[in-house]
């Protein structure tokens, strides 16, 4: 809890964090309109999937251009453009008149995604290094935080009210109005230039080896939270049979335990180290799947808070040993790990719906399990030796 005291107390350090709330705002918005999106143009699992294919194509699209934009304008300043234009373009999908303007909006929130999301971790990078302090697993704390409030706002509201475009207008206007008025506090910050020379004219593959293990774990746990916070509506809904007033508790719960997580994750890695830290949360992933894929209401919903507990610790744990290799720069290293996960992160819920409109979407969960599985078994079979000196 150190590093969250940390940021609620400096708001140089809350403002930045607070961009990573404001981007799981909107999603945590977003996602509750999924199934009533997928009945306003009668899409089958595989057209929902697609359309969520092009947010993937449009991150995939948008991260080539950040470091030569962060470079050019500054990484503070294009944090802060960057949130905002994810504000504008979240209100797309819902005045969406047919279903190719649908794509062509979730293309955009891709770009503008993938755009903030490497942004804002650089940014809280250079933070940590200029002042000293660790605060990216508080950061992605918040950023769960960010899925909790959306949701949770979003149900309530669902409760009394039924006007979607409306609702992201509003939820869309706070988190701007907020932002901006939080941005002085970054916007000034430029990219740290590094004079290591082994990491100047480095190839891809040279730059990936050391942290190949750490990258496919990165992929499959993000490859995970983008799967769930799609799709885990329409689970409880149509696999469950949840109504649909209720069916965003599922993806409640699983924000608010992973922020929960996250917060404790700090002092957790330092009296067990980081390998049993990503064993254990690994594990309760799994036995959460295992939960879900009872699909009884109480169980299933119970299940996704105990999935976002167990996931919660991976990712901040997994940037945190990228960051001792000895190979390559701790920057570089982070950035490629981030890199390939935030990609999982967009095809997660492309693949699913792929899955489930050949199988079933219950098929689709298992297929999840099987995944966590197997970061589980890359911890222990690759880490536990490669990394053997953070065992305590």
């Amino acid at each position: 809890m150190k590093s969250l005291l940390l940021i609620l107390r400096k708001p140089a350090y809350f403002a930045p964090a607070w961009v990573f709330s404001s981007i799981n705002i909107l999603v945590g918005t977003w996602i509750l309109y999924i199934p009533q999106i997928k009945h306003k143009f009668l899409l089958n699992d595989a057209e929902l999937g697609l359309a969520l294919f092009f947010n993937a194509l449009g991150l995939l699209s948008g991260i080539p251009l950040v470091p030569l934009i962060n470079k050019k304008i500054g990484t503070g300043r294009s944090t802060k453009i960057g949130i905002l234009l994810l504000c504008v373009a979240f209100n797309l999908p819902l005045l969406a008149s047919s279903y190719w303007f649908l794509c062509a909006s979730l293309f955009l929130i891709g770009v503008f995604s993938g755009f903030t999301d490497v942004s804002m971790n650089a940014l809280i990078s250079i933070i940590e290094s200029r002042d000293k302090e660790n605060l990216m697993s508080a950061a992605h704390g918040f950023f769960s935080l960010g899925g909790f409030i959306g949701a949770g706002v979003g149900s309530v509201y669902l409760f009394y009210f039924s006007e979607p475009r409306i609702h992201m207008l509003i939820i869309t206007g706070v988190v701007i109005l907020v932002n901006v008025g939080l941005a002085k506090h970054y916007d000034y910050i430029k990219e740290v230039k590094e004079n290591k020379s082994k990491n100047q004219n480095i190839s891809f593959l040279k730059t990936i080896r050391p942290v190949i293990g750490l990258s496919i774990i990165a992929f499959i746990v993000m490859f995970n939270e983008g799967a769930v916070e799609h799709w885990s509506n329409l689970y409880l809904f149509e696999v469950v049979g949840v109504p649909q007033s209720q069916a965003g508790l599922g993806f409640v719960l699983f924000s608010l335990s992973m922020t929960l997580g996250r917060f404790l994750g700090d002092e957790l890695s330092q009296k067990i180290g980081s390998i049993r830290t990503l064993s254990y949360g690994c594990l309760i992933a799994v036995f959460s799947y295992g939960l879900i894929l009872y699909t009884h209401a109480y169980t299933s919903t119970i299940g996704f808070g105990g999935l976002g507990f167990g996931l919660s610790v991976v990712v901040p744990e997994v940037f945190r040993l990228a960051g001792k290799n000895k190979t390559i720069s701790a920057s570089v290293a982070i950035s490629t790990v981030s890199g390939i996960g935030f990609v999982g992160f967009m095809i997660g819920p492309v693949l699913l719906g792929i899955i489930a409109n050949s199988a079933s979407l219950l098929h689709s969960y298992i297929a999840l399990l099987f995944s966590v599985a197997l970061a589980w078994g890359i911890v222990f079979l690759f880490l536990n030796t490669k990394y053997k000196m953070d065992l305590k």
